[in-house]
């Protein structure tokens, strides 16, 4: 099988479980080289001693972009240069807007958007010299429509689209590329760490998480994507997230009405 990534320098956030976890192994599979970041060194440890390659375990706060230039600098020192950036680090929420403090809304922004507009930036400057990078960003179904205890969550994945496709039409000209994935239920922690209105983890794997895609599925889909370099995919997105996509370009004052009386899981 040819190997599509032999020798890449991948770097990847949120890299400790889940679809992190997953693409890890799956780029190590295809010769890829690792940076693996996340807050957790134990769980990323882990996940590199599941990784036939070199990997290079990061720790990172997506809360602390103070503390990027010095990762990235350390990055580059081990590897040289980096070719593909995973920005997969993430929070999701189960909380109503109305119930939901304003420090929460914040602490999701600072992690979903902030860190990964922060640390794009940090990198920016060496990938445009070597006239050479690739940025993956990981939102969400959730990027595109809205539902139910979502509000925050929602709101930093549209963020995300927003930076990301200007960015990519800025440095089309320098022989870098964006793609935005767009998951839809995939089998991971996500709704378990969930925030709920005061902050604290919700605690509970949401039936739909439970029956979603699996992780590794996932991490061939988007590794597939990042091999062609396409500009937006959608992963793990079937039945009532399908329709809910298709809703929202043709047809969204249909979709507007479903959503209201969506029951969050």
């Amino acid at each position: 099988m040819r190997r599509r990534f032999e020798g890449q320098v991948i770097w990847i956030t949120g890299a400790s479980s889940g679809i992190g976890a997953a693409l890890a192994e799956a780029f190590a599979s295809e010769g890829a080289r690792l940076v693996l970041s996340a807050r957790r060194r134990a769980e990323l440890e882990q996940v590199a001693a599941r990784c036939s390659t070199e990997a290079f375990v990061l720790p990172l706060n997506l809360e602390e972009p103070e503390t990027f230039p010095a990762h990235v600098e350390a990055a580059l020192l081990r590897f040289g240069h980096i070719d593909v950036v995973v920005h997969n680090g993430g929070i999701s929420q189960r909380s109503l807007a109305q119930e939901t403090r304003l420090d929460v809304d914040r602490r999701i922004m600072d992690v979903n958007y902030f860190g990964a507009v922060a640390l794009t930036k940090a990198l920016l400057p060496s990938m445009v010299k070597r006239k050479a990078g690739h940025f993956v960003v990981v939102s969400s179904v959730m990027g595109k429509v809205g539902t139910p205890q979502r509000s925050a969550y929602a709101a930093s994945k549209h963020a995300l689209h927003g930076f990301f496709d200007c960015l990519r039409a800025e440095i089309a000209d320098d022989g870098l590329f964006v793609t935005l994935v767009c998951p839809g239920y995939i089998q991971t922690d996500v709704s378990k760490n969930a925030l709920t209105g005061d902050g604290s983890p919700k605690n509970e794997v949401g039936s739909d998480i439970a029956k979603g895609h699996p992780a590794d599925l996932t991490a061939r889909q988007i590794l597939n994507a990042v091999s062609k370099k396409t500009s937006e995919t959608y992963v793990g997105a079937f039945g009532k997230e399908l329709l809910a996509l298709l809703l929202k370009r043709f047809l969204p004052g249909v979709l507007e009405g479903l959503v209201r009386n969506a029951v969050p899981k």
